[in-house]
Protein backbone atom coordinates (compact mmCIF):
# COMPACT_ATOMS: atom_id res chain seq x y z
CA UNK A 1 0.00 0.00 0.00
CA UNK A 2 1.21 3.27 -0.83
CA UNK A 3 0.54 6.93 0.35
CA UNK A 4 -1.05 9.11 -2.06
CA UNK A 5 -0.99 12.40 -0.41
CA UNK A 6 -2.59 16.08 -1.33
CA UNK A 7 -2.20 19.12 -0.38
CA UNK A 8 -5.87 20.67 -0.22
CA UNK A 9 -5.96 24.81 -1.02
CA UNK A 10 -5.50 25.50 -4.81
CA UNK A 11 -4.73 21.95 -5.01
CA UNK A 12 -7.93 19.89 -4.65
CA UNK A 13 -10.03 22.99 -4.78
CA UNK A 14 -9.88 25.79 -7.13
CA UNK A 15 -9.15 28.32 -4.77
CA UNK A 16 -7.79 28.53 -0.77
CA UNK A 17 -9.96 27.67 2.08
CA UNK A 18 -8.18 29.67 4.46
CA UNK A 19 -8.42 32.82 2.52
CA UNK A 20 -11.93 32.12 1.96
CA UNK A 21 -13.24 30.99 5.37
CA UNK A 22 -11.90 34.52 6.38
CA UNK A 23 -13.48 36.47 3.24
CA UNK A 24 -16.75 34.98 4.54
CA UNK A 25 -16.19 36.43 8.06
CA UNK A 26 -16.28 39.71 7.14
CA UNK A 27 -18.81 39.25 4.48
CA UNK A 28 -21.36 37.93 7.17
CA UNK A 29 -20.16 40.70 9.50
CA UNK A 30 -18.70 38.44 11.91
CA UNK A 31 -15.43 40.28 12.19
CA UNK A 32 -14.33 43.60 11.86
CA UNK A 33 -13.93 44.24 7.93
CA UNK A 34 -12.01 46.19 5.94
CA UNK A 35 -9.18 45.54 8.45
CA UNK A 36 -9.72 42.17 8.64
CA UNK A 37 -10.08 42.10 4.69
CA UNK A 38 -6.70 43.86 4.43
CA UNK A 39 -4.69 41.46 6.91
CA UNK A 40 -6.36 38.82 5.73
CA UNK A 41 -5.10 39.38 1.73
CA UNK A 42 -1.85 40.85 3.37
CA UNK A 43 -1.11 37.38 4.81
CA UNK A 44 -2.29 35.52 1.72
CA UNK A 45 0.17 37.38 -0.24
CA UNK A 46 3.00 36.47 2.20
CA UNK A 47 1.88 32.90 2.02
CA UNK A 48 1.99 33.17 -1.86
CA UNK A 49 5.50 34.80 -1.70
CA UNK A 50 6.89 32.25 0.97
CA UNK A 51 7.74 35.16 3.24
CA UNK A 52 4.73 33.96 5.85
CA UNK A 53 5.16 34.04 9.61
CA UNK A 54 3.08 31.17 10.31
CA UNK A 55 2.93 31.55 14.14
CA UNK A 56 1.76 35.12 13.33
CA UNK A 57 -1.20 34.09 10.94
CA UNK A 58 -2.66 31.91 13.01
CA UNK A 59 -3.01 33.31 15.96
CA UNK A 60 -4.99 36.06 13.52
CA UNK A 61 -6.74 33.41 11.80
CA UNK A 62 -7.93 31.44 15.02
CA UNK A 63 -8.94 34.14 16.93
CA UNK A 64 -11.77 34.65 15.61
CA UNK A 65 -12.55 31.04 16.60
CA UNK A 66 -12.02 31.90 20.83
CA UNK A 67 -14.94 34.76 20.48
CA UNK A 68 -17.65 32.95 19.30
CA UNK A 69 -19.88 30.00 20.76
CA UNK A 70 -18.61 26.21 19.03
CA UNK A 71 -22.55 25.83 18.27
CA UNK A 72 -22.29 29.11 16.46
CA UNK A 73 -18.90 27.99 14.52
CA UNK A 74 -20.26 25.16 13.01
CA UNK A 75 -23.01 26.68 11.70
CA UNK A 76 -21.64 29.47 10.19
CA UNK A 77 -18.89 26.58 8.75
CA UNK A 78 -21.67 24.14 7.51
CA UNK A 79 -22.57 27.68 5.66
CA UNK A 80 -19.39 28.32 4.30
CA UNK A 81 -18.66 24.90 2.60
CA UNK A 82 -21.83 25.20 1.17
CA UNK A 83 -21.45 28.72 -0.13
CA UNK A 84 -17.46 29.11 -0.43
CA UNK A 85 -16.54 25.84 -1.03
CA UNK A 86 -18.65 23.44 -2.89
CA UNK A 87 -18.93 25.61 -6.19
CA UNK A 88 -14.83 25.43 -6.14
CA UNK A 89 -14.60 21.57 -5.53
CA UNK A 90 -12.75 20.26 -8.85
CA UNK A 91 -13.73 17.33 -10.55
CA UNK A 92 -10.90 16.45 -11.80
CA UNK A 93 -9.29 16.25 -7.93
CA UNK A 94 -12.13 13.44 -7.59
CA UNK A 95 -10.98 11.77 -10.61
CA UNK A 96 -7.07 11.52 -8.89
CA UNK A 97 -8.66 10.58 -5.65
CA UNK A 98 -10.83 7.66 -7.03
CA UNK A 99 -7.69 6.65 -9.39
CA UNK A 100 -4.92 6.38 -6.30
CA UNK A 101 -8.38 4.52 -3.92
CA UNK A 102 -8.89 1.95 -6.61
CA UNK A 103 -4.89 1.19 -7.18
CA UNK A 104 -5.42 0.71 -2.79
CA UNK A 105 -3.29 3.35 -1.78
CA UNK A 106 -3.84 5.00 1.39
CA UNK A 107 -5.28 8.46 1.04
CA UNK A 108 -4.09 11.72 2.67
CA UNK A 109 -4.79 15.30 2.53
CA UNK A 110 -1.67 17.38 4.46
CA UNK A 111 -2.59 21.37 4.57
CA UNK A 112 -1.17 24.24 6.75
CA UNK A 113 -5.16 25.25 6.77
CA UNK A 114 -6.06 24.72 10.21
CA UNK A 115 -8.58 21.35 11.06
CA UNK A 116 -10.96 23.50 11.96
CA UNK A 117 -12.01 24.75 8.80
CA UNK A 118 -10.64 21.52 6.51
CA UNK A 119 -11.81 18.65 8.11
CA UNK A 120 -15.24 19.39 6.58
CA UNK A 121 -13.89 19.99 3.54
CA UNK A 122 -11.60 16.72 3.34
CA UNK A 123 -14.33 14.54 4.01
CA UNK A 124 -15.98 15.75 0.54
CA UNK A 125 -13.41 13.92 -1.03
CA UNK A 126 -14.24 10.55 0.90
CA UNK A 127 -10.13 11.14 2.46
CA UNK A 128 -10.37 9.77 6.06
CA UNK A 129 -6.96 10.80 7.04
CA UNK A 130 -6.29 14.45 7.36
CA UNK A 131 -2.83 16.30 8.73
CA UNK A 132 -3.45 20.03 9.42
CA UNK A 133 -2.51 22.42 12.07
CA UNK A 134 -4.57 22.09 14.90
CA UNK A 135 -6.50 25.04 16.61
CA UNK A 136 -6.33 24.51 20.91
CA UNK A 137 -9.48 23.24 22.15
CA UNK A 138 -10.41 23.68 25.92
CA UNK A 139 -13.37 23.57 27.97
CA UNK A 140 -15.90 23.34 25.21
CA UNK A 141 -14.05 26.58 23.12
CA UNK A 142 -11.19 27.25 20.92
CA UNK A 143 -8.74 29.43 22.41
CA UNK A 144 -7.15 31.45 19.08
CA UNK A 145 -4.30 29.31 20.07
CA UNK A 146 -2.56 26.48 18.21
CA UNK A 147 -1.08 23.34 19.18
CA UNK A 148 1.93 21.17 18.29
CA UNK A 149 3.89 22.18 15.00
CA UNK A 150 2.12 24.37 13.08
CA UNK A 151 1.85 21.99 9.16
CA UNK A 152 3.90 24.40 7.09
CA UNK A 153 6.81 24.34 4.59
CA UNK A 154 9.37 21.98 6.88
CA UNK A 155 6.76 21.05 9.36
CA UNK A 156 4.79 19.49 7.06
CA UNK A 157 7.86 17.06 6.81
CA UNK A 158 7.75 16.80 10.49
CA UNK A 159 3.93 16.12 10.90
CA UNK A 160 3.99 13.60 8.49
CA UNK A 161 7.02 11.63 10.43
CA UNK A 162 5.38 11.48 13.42
CA UNK A 163 1.84 10.70 11.50
CA UNK A 164 3.74 7.62 9.61
CA UNK A 165 5.30 6.34 13.34
CA UNK A 166 2.30 6.14 14.81
CA UNK A 167 0.56 4.69 11.24
CA UNK A 168 3.14 2.39 10.78
CA UNK A 169 3.26 3.69 7.26
CA UNK A 170 6.37 4.98 5.20
CA UNK A 171 7.23 7.07 1.68
CA UNK A 172 7.92 3.99 -0.07
CA UNK A 173 6.57 4.76 -3.45
CA UNK A 174 4.73 7.60 -2.19
CA UNK A 175 2.96 10.42 -4.37
CA UNK A 176 2.26 14.27 -3.37
CA UNK A 177 0.44 16.32 -4.88
CA UNK A 178 0.45 20.35 -4.32
CA UNK A 179 0.27 23.51 -5.97
CA UNK A 180 3.07 25.60 -3.77
CA UNK A 181 6.33 26.39 -3.68
CA UNK A 182 6.16 26.28 -0.04
CA UNK A 183 5.51 22.48 -0.27
CA UNK A 184 9.00 21.64 -1.83
CA UNK A 185 10.39 20.22 1.66
CA UNK A 186 7.66 17.38 1.47
CA UNK A 187 7.59 17.26 -2.48
CA UNK A 188 11.26 16.65 -2.45
CA UNK A 189 11.06 13.69 0.10
CA UNK A 190 8.43 11.63 -1.84
CA UNK A 191 8.73 9.06 -4.71
CA UNK A 192 6.64 10.52 -6.77
CA UNK A 193 5.92 14.64 -6.41
CA UNK A 194 3.39 16.31 -8.67
CA UNK A 195 2.86 19.91 -9.25
CA UNK A 196 -0.63 21.02 -10.03
CA UNK A 197 -1.87 24.01 -11.34
CA UNK A 198 1.57 24.99 -9.51
CA UNK A 199 2.71 28.53 -8.94
CA UNK A 200 5.63 30.38 -10.73
CA UNK A 201 8.05 29.38 -8.46
CA UNK A 202 7.20 25.31 -8.13
CA UNK A 203 6.73 25.44 -11.90
CA UNK A 204 10.46 26.13 -12.75
CA UNK A 205 11.40 23.88 -10.25
CA UNK A 206 9.43 21.12 -11.42
CA UNK A 207 10.97 21.59 -14.94
CA UNK A 208 14.30 21.27 -14.19
CA UNK A 209 13.35 18.31 -11.96
CA UNK A 210 11.44 16.42 -14.59
CA UNK A 211 8.47 16.49 -12.46
CA UNK A 212 4.76 15.33 -13.54
CA UNK A 213 2.90 19.03 -14.16
CA UNK A 214 -0.47 18.15 -14.28
CA UNK A 215 -3.97 20.49 -14.13
CA UNK A 216 -6.87 20.13 -12.35
CA UNK A 217 -8.80 23.12 -13.53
Amino acid sequence: MSLAIFDLDNTLLAGDSDYLWGEFLVERGIVNGEAYRSANELFYQQYREGSLNIAEFLRFALKPLSEHATEDLYRWREEFVETSIKPILLPAAFDAVEKHRRNGDLLLVITATNRFVTEPIVKLYGIEHLIATAPEFREGRYTGDFEGIPCFQEGKVKRLDEWMALNQQDLHNSWFYSDSHNDLPLLQKVSNPIAVDPDETLARFARENNWSVVSFR
